[in-house]
């Protein structure tokens, strides 16, 4: 069975949202967020997000486009929020922003955004099919347009030696 075979979701049936406060041991000796945390922060949403959507156990494959944009500091509250783009056949695409804000303020600022892509396996570990993706909003159609573009830069670079 393909992805075309499977029922279609809407990008908002996985998406996951993550909060989480940056403790002392999260940070480097400036009292900063580390970014492989918050990479791992980051990559454990988008799993719960993929296998959400997947309704099976999906592994990481790929991570790209990552960019930090500014940092977050010992005490601060994160949110992570991670959602599918695109479903090809056993694969997913999924873009994950991560948010900082003070204890005392409302105000939040946008830190990191990446995406990471999944692979959805059964108990043997060989890939499975996974539904599609109905994108809904302006926001979702372009995420999902873009995401072949992305997928066929990453085989491009997978193919140079």
């Amino acid at each position: 069975m393909n992805v075309n075979e499977q029922p279609l979701k809407s990008p908002s049936e996985s998406e996951t949202i993550t909060t989480l406060v940056v403790f002392p041991n999260d940070t480097n000796p400036m009292g900063r967020l580390h970014g492989g945390r918050l990479i791992q922060w980051m990559d454990d949403a988008s799993a719960v997000c993929a296998q959400t959507h997947a309704e099976q156990i999906a592994v990481t494959v790929a991570l790209d486009q990552v960019l930090f944009r500014s940092p977050a500091n010992t005490g601060d509250i994160i949110t992570i929020k991670a959602r599918v783009t695109r479903a090809f056949n056993s694969s997913m695409e999924i873009f994950v922003q991560a948010w900082a804000r003070r204890v005392l303020s409302k105000e939040k600022h946008l830190i990191n955004e990446a995406y990471f892509t999944f692979v959805a396996i059964d108990g043997n570990g060989a890939p499975v099919a996974v539904p599609g993706v109905a994108p809904e909003t302006a926001e979702e159609k372009t995420l999902y347009e873009d995401a072949l573009l992305r997928k066929l830069s990453r085989s491009a670079a997978a193919r140079k030696p």
